[in-house]
């Protein structure tokens, strides 16, 4: 029988946290880059700060711009020291989508012991490689597939259909939508507040990714 001792101290289960972000060069304009920078430091240093969690918030952010890169390997959000991500190139959404499927793929890197991950998918334009083959690997791998999905378009030009076409049949197939740099905050509020009270929750792996939100008044 484990005495009490060795079942406080079980090392809390991995809740991974996977941010595809768009870094092409159309996101240097109207400071949409400098948004989203900000935007994510400030969701890493409010989860940082979580306290009372029953689960190890990990984050990883694969960008794609002229070509897809990851940018912050999956770390302890603790652990993370940020570094601001810059604009250029092409939209390479489908190299993007690789990486992430090669990512889940690995068990040395999302153990099998991990909670449902969040995959969260932010683009300002229309991907400019062959994104569909890559995608439906992304969205037919069995461990992939089981994450709770978010999607936002930035701006106008943002292909809407293919980030629905992301977001498939998740728990929350709702593309929200930032028509200015500073609505890109607010999204990831939204996610922050997710993740949090899905880190604190009895069940984290239970539930629709907004259900966790009591009060969500506003709309983006």
């Amino acid at each position: 029988m484990r005495s009490l001792k060795s079942f406080k101290s079980q090392k809390k289960r991995p809740l991974p946290v996977i941010l595809l972000a768009d870094v092409s060069g159309s996101m240097s304009v109207d400071g949409k880059i400098q948004s989203l920078n900000f935007a994510i430091r400030e969701m890493i240093e409010s989860l940082a700060e979580e306290s009372d969690v029953r689960a190890e918030i990990q984050l990883s952010i694969i960008t794609f711009g002229g070509q897809a890169n990851i940018h912050t390997p999956l770390s302890n959000v603790n652990s993370i020291s940020w570094t601001d991500m810059t604009a250029s190139g092409g939209t390479p959404m489908g190299g993007a989508f690789q990486l992430c499927t090669t990512m889940f793929q690995d068990r040395n890197s999302i153990s099998g012991r991990a909670y449902r991950p969040t995959i969260v998918l932010v683009s300002d334009g229309q991907p400019t490689d062959d994104y569909g083959s890559a995608l439906q690997a992304l969205l037919s791998d069995e461990r992939a597939s089981k994450g709770f999905r978010m999607a936002l378009a930035i701006g106008d030009d943002a292909d809407k259909r293919v980030l629905q076409e992301f977001l498939a049949d998740a728990e929350n197939n709702r593309v929200f939508e930032a028509n200015e740099a500073r609505r890109i905050r607010d999204f990831f509020q939204l996610v922050t507040m997710s993740v949090s009270s899905r880190s604190k929750s009895a069940n984290p792996n239970s539930g629709n990714i907004l259900s966790h939100i009591p009060d969500l008044d506003w709309e983006l």
